[in-house]
């Protein structure tokens, strides 16, 4: 089969209660996000989150991403506290949709079975986390614990792909989010972290195939800043490695 001249990278949609360039709900992407696959040499495909009663049919899902080359796991809303265990639910928990809960969990666990390039991106990382069998801390606050609309430095474990993508040991990233893993995933290994100790990225444990997770959000800050868009880069990169 031939293939495009840019890999396809399926990235989930977000549900939104409105946009103001259409007259109803939307199903959306950040356009940041999206223009910073394209930089990077992708072919960004926003797919339908399509799990009814909150529960994706795995077989389904296989093969929707079966036709794909990466995936990108996006930020968003929060992820239901009962996905991993927790209740009563925090009062700070917003946003919460089961059908993208849902989907947003078959396709991590889908991406990893299949060894899709995976980008996970501050909710998709929490998501990838909560497949993995890991938790989140609800609600992250306190005295130099606030990470929503906060752009702060982060450093890199020497050693790590991320080091490898980013070339630096401290990186300067844009955070938005009130929650944060809290225990680990199977696999899952912290390699980068704030100056407060939030881990901040992570990778997996002896898996071959390509996996980043970022808690912030890189797409802010990648067309000034040629350290975030290597991120993007390196994911598009992973995927044209499968052709």
């Amino acid at each position: 089969m031939n293939r495009p001249a840019r890999p396809l990278i399926a990235i989930p949609a977000r549900f939104s209660a409105s946009c103001s360039a259409l007259r109803y709900g939307a199903e959306v992407n950040a356009r940041a996000l999206i223009e910073a696959v394209w930089r990077g040499g992708g072919e960004p495909a926003t797919i339908h989150p399509q799990a009814p009663g909150g529960s994706a049919d795995p077989g389904l899902v296989a093969d929707r991403l079966s036709r794909f080359d990466g995936i990108l796991l996006p930020g968003g809303g929060d992820l239901s506290p009962s996905r991993y265990g927790v209740d009563p639910v925090h009062g700070s928990v917003h946003d919460v949709d089961a059908e993208q809960d849902g989907f947003d969990l078959a396709v991590a666990r889908q991406a990893l079975h299949a060894g899709l390039p995976l980008l996970a991106i501050c909710r998709g990382v929490q998501v990838v986390n909560v497949a993995l069998g890991g938790t989140l801390a609800e609600h992250q606050a306190g005295w130099r614990r606030e990470h929503r609309n906060l752009v702060h430095q982060v450093d890199i474990q020497a050693g790590s792909a991320l080091h490898g993508i980013t070339g630096s040991a401290v990186v300067t990233a844009s955070c938005y989010h009130h929650q944060r893993v809290d225990r680990m995933g199977a696999g899952l290994t912290v390699t980068a972290k704030a100056a407060d100790g939030t881990s901040e990225a992570f990778e997996l444990l002896g898996r071959h195939a390509w996996f980043i997770g970022v808690q912030w959000h890189p797409e802010d800050t990648a067309l000034p800043d040629p350290v975030q868009q290597a991120l993007f880069n390196a994911l598009v990169q992973a995927a044209r490695q499968r052709w």
